[in-house]
């Protein structure tokens, strides 16, 4: 069998170096990122602008689907920003024809900013800032994708069954501000409403900024479980100043 990881740029290497420092016997990994580029075609007209492509493309994956083609090309009915689309994997060499061919047919490209907007507005999590080794699946509410009852030993298995047996101290909460209010940033603290200044922060913002469809500031952090409830508010330390915020639920949007 064969796996093709797509991980964070930013945790590469250490991603590699995790997974190689566990691969048992017979196993063999290997860092193709320089071999490899990606373009994300995402949105409501991803589909059609795909079809305008016509006999490059073999055939649509289902929804999570992949297909690898026989040039080396990857496709798969993927994204990270909420919306239906595809991601594509092609080798470096092939990848700029690839993006031509995408905004000949009519795609606007766009950076990371966007996209990480897009991502947040739906709450999908980002590895190195809302993911980390400090917490776990089950904090991070992801926990549909460990099964604990099958009774396999994995990294960290001991610990997230005494944690779902004894019960979680913290949630990765969605939080949005209220009123007018700068953009909330990553690593912004959060305070309980109407703390004093000697009062410690409860938490600090894993992700941040600002929505242009909801129209003000939303971001994600790890709350104690008594904060973590809709309608809890709070306030985030912008420089010397705070503004209020308050929980909602997950995601901003449906």
């Amino acid at each position: 069998s064969e796996f093709f990881l797509v991980v964070n740029a930013s945790k590469t290497a250490e991603d590699f170096e995790w997974l190689t420092g566990r691969a048992g016997e017979g196993i063999i990994v290997e860092n193709q990122s320089d071999e490899f580029g990606a373009i994300a075609l995402q949105g409501p007209d991803s589909v059609s602008i795909w079809e305008k492509i016509g006999a490059d493309v073999v055939g649509l994956p289902p929804r999570n689907g992949i297909i690898e083609r026989g040039d080396g090309v990857i496709v798969c009915r993927t994204g990270y920003t909420g919306e239906d689309g595809f991601e594509l994997f092609a080798p470096t060499a092939a990848i700029g024809g690839w993006f031509s061919k995408f905004v000949e047919a009519g795609a606007k490209p766009c950076g990371l900013g966007a996209r990480d907007t897009l991502r947040l507005e739906k709450c999908y999590p980002l590895n190195g800032s809302d993911l980390d080794e400090r917490h776990t699946p089950l904090e991070a509410g992801l926990g549909f994708f460990v099964k604990l009852e099958k009774g396999c030993e994995f990294p960290g298995s001991e610990v997230l069954r005494k944690q779902k047996s004894q019960g979680l101290t913290h949630r990765l909460v969605a939080l949005q501000t209220v009123g007018k209010a700068p953009p909330p940033r990553h690593d912004y603290p959060v305070y309980e409403r109407e703390a004093s200044e000697a009062d410690q922060p409860v938490a600090f913002l894993t992700s941040g900024g600002f929505s242009p469809s909801l129209q003000h500031g939303i971001a994600l952090a790890y709350l104690p479980v008594e904060l973590a409830k809709p309608g809890t508010e709070l306030e985030i330390g912008v420089r010397a100043k705070r503004f209020p915020a308050v929980v909602v639920k997950k995601p901003f949007l449906a």
